[in-house]
């Protein structure tokens, strides 16, 4: 009995470090961006007290038991002790459930959409290898998810599109700092990890529950001290870095930047989806596309190359007083984004370009459909402890290039 009595405390003493570690939370500047969802819903209905059985396929690794973990799944008393704990703390509310189950759905179909057709992106696009062009593809994704999760019954609706914006705006902000602030925040794992795994706290890594991205180099983290040739190179080297890194106020500015970029590239697309195909190709042409060729476009005439010109955001005046921004000048200052207008000398690209909109458009509206057709239990999955990522491999996109039918 004395040997149970010590099991139970374990069990208590890991749920509540579990639940320090759900992945439903934002940082304090993002939990702004996200619209608030409704917090007291009626519970759906409780997981049986029977043990999960593991899911065919999952998009973390399997890692080896703990001893705590054999000794409560071999006992039905100490696993009916371990979910009433669970479920006391909150592990097992809707609102969990559907945090826990948007992170699968962010991670396997939109954070790495950007690295599944990069080729399509880089070349037929022409859209740099860069930070925010990974956030305009993640983005476009994480809009056709959450057209498809309105649908659902109420209020799983808006519970699981509050987790997907919310894991959205939190792997964005953490990737930004990244490139704007190196050594913040150590890199990232090869996989995903656990923070419950015993590997994670032999390394140094930052158990992020959000994946890499090989679409976009980030700044290269420091070398181990070990590396340098003496105490003061190494820091030597840590004070110039530290000196790299952008002020906080620029972080705060550009996380708002974002967000009217996901809000305006949301309201454009919700108005294609109502009005019409043609609705639908503009609004791609100004969020995807860069707005290229909107001034005209400039044929080369005895090789004047001086038809450099840009989109400029403006934000509606929450970041930016648009009264005093001269959006002419602005246009011709080269931004570093990489998205531009072509040069005179290759203005034939855009005779691809209602090809382009076209396969966009079909893209858009094939997925959507596909979607559609999908059974909300699909999309919700089993709502069971641990079985959470089940059927997401099942929902991945489509091919871009098959969208159109020749």
């Amino acid at each position: 009995m004395f040997s149970q009595y010590v099991v139970v405390r374990r069990v208590a003493r890991q749920v509540h470090q579990t639940r320090a570690h759900l992945p439903c939370h934002a940082y304090q500047n993002v939990r702004v961006i996200s619209f608030t969802a409704t917090r007291s819903v009626t519970a759906a209905p409780a997981p049986k007290t029977t043990p999960p059985s593991p899911p065919p396929s999952q998009s973390s690794p399997q890692r080896r038991q703990s001893w705590l973990t054999t000794k409560v799944k071999s006992s039905p008393f100490l696993f009916s002790i371990f979910l009433y704990l669970a479920r006391a703390l909150g592990y097992g509310s809707p609102q969990q459930f559907a945090n826990r189950r948007a992170l699968h759905l962010y991670n396997t179909l939109c954070a790495t959409r950007a690295d599944q057709e990069s080729a399509f992106w880089r070349e037929a696009c022409s859209l740099p290898p860069t930070f925010q062009s990974w956030f305009t593809i993640t983005n476009l994704h994480v809009w056709l998810l959450t057209v498809r999760l309105r649908s659902l019954p109420a209020p799983h609706g808006k519970q699981h599109i509050q987790g997907l914006i919310d894991h959205f705006f939190q792997d964005v902000e953490e990737r930004m700092r990244a490139v704007l602030q190196p050594g913040i925040l150590p890199p990232r794992p090869s996989s995903l990890v656990s923070p419950n795994s015993p590997s994670s706290a032999e390394d140094s890594s930052y158990p992020s529950p959000y994946l890499l991205s090989s679409f976009y180099t980030p700044p290269s983290p420091l070398a181990p001290q070990s590396s340098f040739p003496s105490h003061k190179a190494y820091k030597e080297a840590v004070k110039l870095q530290a000196r790299s890194r952008a002020p906080e106020r620029l972080i705060t500015r550009q996380m708002k930047i974002l967000k009217e970029q996901w809000a305006g590239l949301g309201m454009s697309l919700d108005l294609g989806l109502v009005r019409g195909d043609a609705e639908m190709a503009a609004a791609v042409w100004r969020n995807m596309l860069g707005a290229r060729g909107a001034r005209g476009i400039g044929l080369s005439q005895e090789g004047d190359e001086s038809g450099y010109r840009r989109a400029v955001n403006l934000v509606g005046g929450l970041v930016e007083d648009v009264s005093k921004v001269d959006v002419d000048k602005e246009e011709l200052k080269d931004d570093n984004s990489g998205v531009h207008d072509f040069a005179a000398s290759e203005s034939d690209r855009y005779i691809t370009y209602p090809e382009l909109m076209v396969t966009l458009v079909s893209y858009i509206r094939r997925e959507s459909l596909r979607l559609e057709r999908i059974n909300d239990s699909v999309i919700m999955g089993p709502r069971r402890v641990g079985r959470e990522g089940e059927c997401v491999q099942n929902l991945r996109w489509g091919d871009i290039n098959g969208a159109v039918r020749r």
